[in-house]
């Protein structure tokens, strides 16, 4: 499943004689990581905090007083996007007894370097200001459940045992008002047509020709469709097989993007564009350009990717 597979935190040891652990535990007295120490009662803050560089380390003092659990995620990773939401949905329903840190690793590359993350979806607990590997990948909705509820065992054990006191915009999120664009595609979504989508889109963006957005979304979705229903390992397999055809050698890019590796899926999509000519070398160009949407046309990995790619075709 992952680098790290599902860690059972039951048979994790407690640190009750050194370390931020035993010293969040320690309270008057000496009651010890049991006992009524700094984690303790009302905490203010957040439920789901966005996190970068510039509030990690208040994210770290966080976590002497309420475990905090870290999902590292990107929009280019459907399964990052759905477990950071689901893990949203049991932040609210757990009511503070932990905090959900979600880390962009695309805009926020450093703070998932410190956290050694090689892939998305990778989850991380931070305990006493320790982190915790705990999975990457997906994991079934009850395996995610019983993982948080024996996360919550040992931060007790370490005295972490406070709990968020929510600000009312937590408590009651603002749903915000779906265009009908947003609502015609999440109906075809919800059919799996993919197709419909994508018809939704190129109708949008013929009456606004000029929203970048649109053009994103509409990449996203055709890549979304393309990957319905296939394993990525195996159109990897597939794009490294002799003889792979364009559209393999471009289903493995769509596959490297889907797991999270955006050079791969760009280096895979510029070799199909250099090993192939005339019609095929036109396909593999436009998905490569796709890519760049889907990807985002900033992003430092596409940027060199340009300059790759014009000196493959000038």
């Amino acid at each position: 499943m992952s680098m790290f597979g599902a860690v059972d935190l039951s048979s994790l040891s407690p640190r009750s004689t050194s370390g931020p652990a035993a010293s969040a535990g320690a309270g008057a007295g000496g009651t010890g990581a049991a006992g009524a120490g700094a984690g303790e009662g009302a905490v203010p803050g957040s439920l789901v905090v966005d996190v970068k560089a510039q509030n990690l380390r208040e994210v770290v003092e966080t976590s002497t007083r309420v475990p905090v659990v870290v999902v590292l995620h990107s929009p280019r990773s459907q399964a990052s996007t759905d477990l950071a939401e689901r893990l949203q949905t049991l932040a609210q329903e757990y009511a503070g007894r932990f905090q959900l840190g979600r880390v962009d690793v695309d805009t926020a590359p450093e703070v998932a370097q410190a956290l050694q993350a090689t892939a998305v979806p990778t989850v991380v607990a931070l305990i006493a200001g320790q982190p915790v590997p705990l999975f990457q990948g997906a994991i079934p909705a009850d395996q995610l459940r019983e993982l948080l509820d024996q996360l919550l065992e040992l931060a007790a054990r370490n005295g972490v045992t406070g709990r968020l006191s929510p600000r009312a915009a937590d408590a009651e999120p603002a749903e915000p008002e779906e265009t009908e664009v947003e609502r015609s595609v999440r109906e075809a979504l919800e059919r799996g047509d993919y197709a419909a989508a994508e018809e939704v889109y190129d109708h949008a963006i013929a009456q606004n020709p000029a929203d970048d957005d649109l053009k994103v979304a509409r990449a996203q979705i055709r890549m979304l469709g393309r990957m319905d229903g296939k394993d990525p390992h195996v159109l990897l397999a597939a794009a490294d097989a002799p003889g792979a055809s364009v559209e393999d050698q471009l289903a493995g890019a769509d596959a490297a993007v889907a797991l999270g590796d955006v050079n791969v899926a760009l280096g895979r999509a510029l070799e199909a564009v250099r090993s192939h000519a005339g019609e095929e070398r036109e396909t593999a160009r436009l998905r490569l350009l796709e890519l760049f949407e889907v990807i985002g046309t900033a992003a430092p990995e596409v940027v060199r990717a340009r300059r790759q790619l014009a000196a493959i075709l000038f």
